[in-house]
């Protein structure tokens, strides 16, 4: 594994369109905005799992599976992605939780082929109103009962630490995805708008959005959905999405 020697500071000050960020109480406001980390570009959306409505998606009321973005209800949504890996038949590869209905059992193998079985791999959560990211083991630990679930792999943020299966900038460059939980207990959700490294992006967790927790969603095939914005939706069919939807309107 690399070792991080030179960094560009200078470059790691996230610019960050503040302006447009909605705060917990005004969900009126924009929930996301442009960041530039490291020279890189990024969007990212916060969402207060207390005063919005945060949900998981898989199937519809009829028993088919949504698959895309632009499928999900669109009153009152302020942004969607998808949120977790799946099989090739479009099921979670591992916990999914919606709606307080556990749909499919935590997948505690630790080895197996691909990102999810990168360990540690982990769960992000919701219960009673607040959010976290878990790794898979802990999570089995606090034997939970959640309203919504999904785990994914790998861990980019363990603790405050990144993880250290990940070169500092390695070659595997992708557009990704994923999601931390900052220690006021905000959500924020994040995809690189160019191809970035698991270094780079773990840190922007870290670094930038102060996420000591964050977790990995995919990469290459990841889309982001915000009303009103041209954004390519276009690509593979989803298992498990994620909506962030205004309250009280």
């Amino acid at each position: 594994m690399l070792r991080r020697t030179s960094i560009r500071r200078t470059a790691s000050i996230a610019v960050l369109a503040l302006a447009s960020f909605a705060t917990p109480a005004h969900t009126d406001l924009k929930p996301c905005a442009p960041v530039t980390f490291e020279g890189l570009a990024f969007t990212v959306c916060r969402a207060d799992p207390a005063s919005m409505d945060v949900r998981l998606f898989l199937n519809r009321p009829n028993g088919e599976k949504y698959g895309r973005l632009d499928a999900l209800p669109s009153d009152d949504l302020l942004f969607a992605t998808n949120a977790g890996m799946y099989t090739p038949e479009h099921e979670p590869a591992g916990l999914y939780v919606e709606n307080a209905i556990q749909r499919k059992s935590l997948n505690t193998r630790t080895s197996g082929y691909g990102n999810f079985h990168l360990q540690p791999n982990g769960v992000f959560w919701i219960l009673d109103g607040k959010a976290a990211v878990s790794t898979t083991a802990d999570y089995a630990r606090l034997k939970l009962a959640p309203e919504l679930a999904t785990q994914s792999g790998p861990m980019l943020v363990i603790d405050d630490k990144i993880n250290a299966k990940f070169d500092d900038d390695g070659p595997s460059r992708y557009v990704r995805n994923g999601v931390g939980v900052t220690a006021s207990g905000d959500v924020v959700i994040a995809i690189s708008e160019v191809p970035v490294s698991f270094g780079a992006f773990a840190r922007l967790f870290r670094e930038s959005l102060k996420a000591p927790n964050a977790l990995y969603f995919d990469g290459s095939v990841s889309r982001l959905l915000i009303p009103g914005e041209a954004r390519n939706l276009n690509g593979a069919s989803f298992g498990p999405m994620l909506g962030v939807y205004a309250r009280g309107k």
